[in-house]
């Protein structure tokens, strides 16, 4: 790639952070315009009708260094971008400014073009609880045996049930029993991860519980350096989704769970449910019956495509892994969809193509760039589908038009919040292939099928 090409994509970048500042509500997603679109509240629904988004966090950031509060300039930041050796886990409230009553803030979230400015600002944040740092206390016995520590156990299990009892405080408030979890990217803030989650669940109806996983990546000094010290924090972000995953998921009162992840954070959620599955497919279980993972949606996955197909079907070319299962049949891994949005236009994802030298981003991807055999299979396996936007970017590097965009962000809330699959009637998707389909342009209609898309 030419030079001039490679600074420009770096500036996009550094650009296209996101600070912890207030920032706008993203814009009303196609279903909730008025006059004629949907509503965005449920009548019947119980939960609590105030303008502010209480969230729940988890998060292996540590608290901020001194030359982190320095240099927010008396921002709020309950977290910074160091490594924690533990998972902490809260409340996170994201105020709506200016402040508006209920009503108001309901007309204004069903306005294509706002009368009044609605922001988001990051309030109080409170920390409820955390784990033991690693590695847990470990002791030998007199025979030589080395033992976990009780009292180590003891704080490990005090945690958990606090973090379960909290999620069942907020499920008493969930008309759906479901709770959705937002994973980020690089370059973000324990703020502007906030801030994507309290939007997306604002546009969810906020019906399920919302929550958000933050992890340190990197959003100050040397892109470069940034980028590569994310690379491995993200590896080390790995194992402590994967235990919140897992003690989220296997709450039998948790009904089913979205799990939502962008941009690097969606390598960090594959590695994560890629060890689950074979943490559960070892102990002869059905993953997706364990975990009632009822969508996973990847958004712009910066992730290389040979690696990305490696983790979601690496089991099945292992058949001394898969043993427990009568005449060779698979397991299950998800309960219902994966889902992945992805822009040839995504400027972001350029850099990461340069730095790794990846024949291909998952998150670059158009559905020419999947050939036959390969739809093939994944229509086999069903449930999986790749839904390219490839229109005008919204946003400057366009890479975050899972938000900015109202049509992507309308077609997700389609998925999410009511459950409609590709083709069905309301989502207008048109299909360019066996798993694959396209965000229409304005004016353009959707389609469930084509003759030319899809021949047996």
């Amino acid at each position: 790639m030419p030079i001039k090409l490679l600074s420009l994509a770096l500036s996009v970048a550094l650009i296209s952070g996101c600070a912890s500042s207030a920032r706008q509500l993203m814009p009303t997603p196609v279903i909730y315009q008025q006059p004629g679109g949907q509503p965005l509240f449920s009548a019947e629904a119980d939960a609590p009708r105030h303008p502010d988004v209480d969230l729940l966090f988890i998060t292996n950031r540590a608290r901020p260094t001194a030359e982190e509060l320095a240099s927010a300039e008396g921002q709020p930041l309950p977290y910074g971008q160091q490594r924690a050796r533990r998972i902490q886990f809260g409340s996170a409230k994201v105020r709506i400014l200016p402040a508006l009553d209920w009503q108001a803030l309901e007309e204004q979230s069903q306005l294509a073009q706002r009368t009044r400015p609605v922001e988001l600002e990051l309030g109080k944040v409170t920390e409820l609880g955390a784990f033991p740092d690693e590695p847990y206390q470990i002791i030998r016995d007199a025979q030589g045996h080395l033992l976990r520590d009780q009292a180590e156990l003891a704080r490990h299990r005090e945690a958990s049930a606090g973090l379960k009892a909290e999620i069942r405080r907020r499920l008493e408030q969930s008309p759906t029993g479901e709770l959705m979890l937002y994973v980020h990217g690089f370059n973000e803030t324990f703020a502007s991860a906030a801030f994507t989650t309290a939007e997306l669940c604002h546009f969810l109806g906020r019906e399920p519980v919302c929550s958000f996983f933050t992890w340190p990546a990197s959003s100050s000094g040397n892109f470069l350096i940034s980028y590569t010290s994310t690379t491995e924090t993200a590896d080390f972000a790995v194992a402590h989704l994967k235990k919140t995953l897992r003690m989220i998921a296997t709450m039998p009162e948790v009904k089913g769970l979205h799990i939502l992840a962008h941009s690097r954070g969606a390598a960090v959620t594959l590695s994560a449910a890629r060890e689950l599955a074979l943490e559960a497919v070892a102990a002869g279980k059905e993953p997706a019956t364990l975990f009632k993972v009822r969508n996973l949606v990847l958004m712009s996955p910066d992730i290389d495509i040979d690696i990305a197909s490696q983790q979601l079907t690496g089991f099945i070319s292992d058949p001394d892994l898969v043993t427990v299962w009568p005449e060779a049949r698979l397991p299950r891994t998800i309960d219902g969809r994966l889902t992945v949005y992805s822009s040839p236009k995504d400027r972001a994802l350029l850099i990461s193509q340069i730095l790794f030298r990846s024949r291909n981003r998952v998150g670059q991807l158009s559905p020419e760039d999947i050939p036959d055999s390969a739809q093939r299979h994944l229509e086999l396996r069903g449930g999986t589908d790749l839904i390219a936007y490839e229109g005008q970017r919204t946003d400057l590097a366009g890479h975050g038009y899972f938000t900015t965009n109202p049509r992507v962000s309308s077609d997700l809330i389609q998925l999410i919040r009511f459950k409609k699959k590709p083709g069905d009637p309301g989502r207008e998707l048109i299909r360019t292939g066996r798993v694959t389909w396209r965000i229409p342009s304005v004016g353009e209609s959707g389609a469930a099928s084509s003759a030319s898309a899809r021949q047996d």
